[in-house]
């Protein structure tokens, strides 16, 4: 059986209605997958992730070695068992960490901020990027580590993901064009060693991704594109610095995908790290199948919960003085249990600001709603041919949760072309 399928394309871009097959189950694309970097979606059980809607959750090998340890989740029957989620698992290489050790993250770069972690500890440090992998202390104990694609695999074969990414070094945006072909070009080397190791040594049904690298050089994207598409690899991830504003980003993510829809059309596609309501949308019809980033969760840990603004980046900052007496609920249709409780923005301002652990949580809730309706609509849009009208009237502000109900003008059972 093939491992993805595409069942409706749009005629007006290059968004697909695709079925990804894995060994825990499939995954209707397009689709955002949450972060459960440490073991868990922060604040959320694996029920309730899977009742909002999301199938797939990612683990993250960097830090599930270092605490508790890839081989005791082994010896404990694999990360779904030790989790308690039944559905598909996609774990990363750990690149991506090395790099934030390194050089911070992309917003750090831009900004000329410190690394986070660096400001947050100075005991996780980038020690060498060699040509047998990587060598760092941790941030939890200062001990030393080396991180090598062979053990970047091993670790995840440990885990027993349904999907492993392949070990890559994630480029920093300001670096020169030389440094970033010769870092591509090592992420190249690393990936056919990752490809060894997998098919000699991964667990029965594993599925491996390359990953794409060159920076936001048209060139050197579609070089890395055409070889990872080239590998013999299950899927291919998009990653690395995409760019210093959104217009680049899509760009850049545009470079790879050119390459992509010839050299493998059925080859499902990951975007790594990626996941405003906006390049979301954008990205979909670019032909992104997955997606994954912290960004719901992250902002309902800071009192923000997403909304259908635009004018806001689909932000509402609870903390704001504004929202003290506010008696409206976040979001009308929304499922989430702060929604459909009709709980009010001033008593969700005052979770937050009592940090009472239930404010998160609901935020949390809300946040994916949001994200798991903005996709769900997406994908009905595919199917119904109305993708260019809904995308339009997401980006405009409409409520992702009302888009496709039995009132709306996009109703799935409508004629979209009236829409056109």
């Amino acid at each position: 059986m093939a491992t993805f399928s595409i069942e409706a394309s749009d005629t007006d871009s290059f968004a697909r209605l695709g079925r990804l097959r894995t060994l825990h189950g499939h995954i209707s694309t397009p689709a955002f997958v949450p972060l459960a970097s440490r073991g868990a979606v922060k604040g959320l059980l694996p029920a309730e992730v899977a009742s909002i809607g999301f199938q797939m959750v990612l683990g993250n090998t960097f830090h599930l070695m270092l605490s508790p340890g890839a081989e005791l989740i082994e010896q404990l029957g694999g990360l779904h068992s030790f989790i308690g989620w039944e559905g598909p698992i996609i774990t990363d290489s750990g690149g991506f960490q090395v790099f934030s050790m390194g050089h911070g993250t992309v917003a750090d770069e831009i900004k000329s901020r410190a690394p986070h972690r660096a400001r947050a500890s100075s005991r996780g440090t980038v020690l060498a990027i060699e040509e047998q992998g990587v060598r760092f202390r941790s941030y939890i104990d200062g001990s030393q580590h080396r991180l090598t694609p062979e053990r970047s695999m091993q670790v995840q074969a440990s885990l027993r993901s349904d999907i492993a990414l392949a070990f890559d070094e994630c480029t920093p945006f300001h670096v020169s064009r030389d440094y970033t072909a010769r870092s591509m070009e090592r992420t190249h080397r690393w990936l056919a060693r990752c490809i060894d190791w997998h098919e000699a040594n991964a667990p029965k049904g594993q599925l491996l991704y390359g990953i794409v690298q060159g920076g936001v050089y048209q060139d050197l994207r579609r070089q890395s594109s055409a070889l990872v598409a080239s590998s013999g690899c299950d899927g291919v991830a998009i990653g690395g610095s995409l760019g210093g504003c959104k217009e680049q980003m899509h760009q850049v993510v545009g470079y790879a995908l050119s390459e992509l829809r010839t050299q493998a059309q059925l080859m499902p596609r990951h975007l790594l790290g990626i996941g405003e309501v906006d390049d979301l949308i954008a990205c979909v019809q670019l032909g992104i199948d997955t997606f994954d980033c912290a960004m719901p969760t992250r902002l309902a840990r800071h009192g923000t919960a997403l909304v259908a603004d635009p004018q806001s980046r689909w932000r509402m900052d609870l903390l704001r003085a504004a929202r003290r007496a506010d008696r409206a609920p976040l979001l009308e249709g929304c499922p989430c249990h702060a929604c459909s409780g009709r709980l009010s923005r001033a008593y969700l301002r005052h979770l937050v600001s009592a940090r009472e652990i239930n404010g998160v949580r609901l935020l949390t809730e809300h946040n994916l709603s949001f994200i798991a309706a903005l996709m769900r609509c997406l994908r009905e849009a595919i199917a119904s041919g109305c993708l260019p009208a809904v995308a339009a009237q997401l980006r405009g502000g409409a409520n992702p949760h009302l888009v496709f109900s039995p009132t709306s003008s996009l109703s799935a059972s409508a004629d979209c072309s009236t829409f056109l």
